[in-house]
């Protein structure tokens, strides 16, 4: 539609989950109008972030060191494990001051139909952190819709036979909704209800 640059940036940002082409469009022309310093700036920082945000080699949150803020706080519980399928939920959670456990961030959730299998999360990883005895409950905090319900079964069959108790968050979650976009109140009283799988 148009050529050279802007068409580009309109692509490159239509690329982005959750932006369709008009979005694009209204982005990419404000990037145009905008002051060069601030386009600059936004620049600087996305490279930045390819630079220097990595995953902790623990939990797979995503950290700036090897380990992130949460898997260095001495004061959380070793015996209570989050799972989730990625940081934007651990940062979903943490907003609800309820929960001073560690986290597991599986980076996704079991689709089949995307081709995403079970070899294709870190549940691997999961199950050596579980295998050292310390983790006495495991949440399965995976989002209320098909896949995540998915994962949540897989994930509670895999870890029974261990004897660690499993639960899952309790209702006051709309079904086919995430975790990201939980109010507080919402979030915290469904882990305050979980049950046992």
């Amino acid at each position: 539609m148009y050529e050279g640059a802007i068409q580009d940036l309109i692509d490159e940002l239509g690329r982005l989950p959750g932006i369709g082409p008009k979005s694009a469009q209204r982005l990419a022309f404000h990037v145009l109008a905008a002051d060069p310093a601030d386009v600059r700036r936004l620049a600087q920082t996305l490279l930045r972030v390819k630079d220097v945000v990595k995953f902790c080699t623990i939990c797979f949150n995503v950290a700036e060191d090897d380990k992130c803020r949460i898997c260095r706080d001495a004061r959380r519980s070793d015996e209570v494990l989050c799972v989730v399928e990625e940081p934007k939920d651990v940062v979903a959670i943490e907003r609800t001051n309820e929960f001073r456990g560690r986290y597991h961030v599986l980076g996704g959730a079991i689709n089949p139909l995307e081709g995403v299998g079970p070899d294709n999360l870190r549940i691997r990883e999961l199950m050596a952190r579980l295998s050292t005895g310390e983790v006495k409950e495991m949440i399965l905090a995976t989002d209320p819709n098909t896949e995540g319900e998915a994962t949540a079964t897989y994930l509670a069959l895999l870890v029974k036979p261990m004897g660690i108790t499993v639960s899952r968050l309790a209702s006051g979650l709309p079904v086919g909704g995430d975790l990201e976009y939980a109010d507080e109140i919402t979030l915290g009283r469904a882990f305050e209800g979980r049950r046992t799988v």
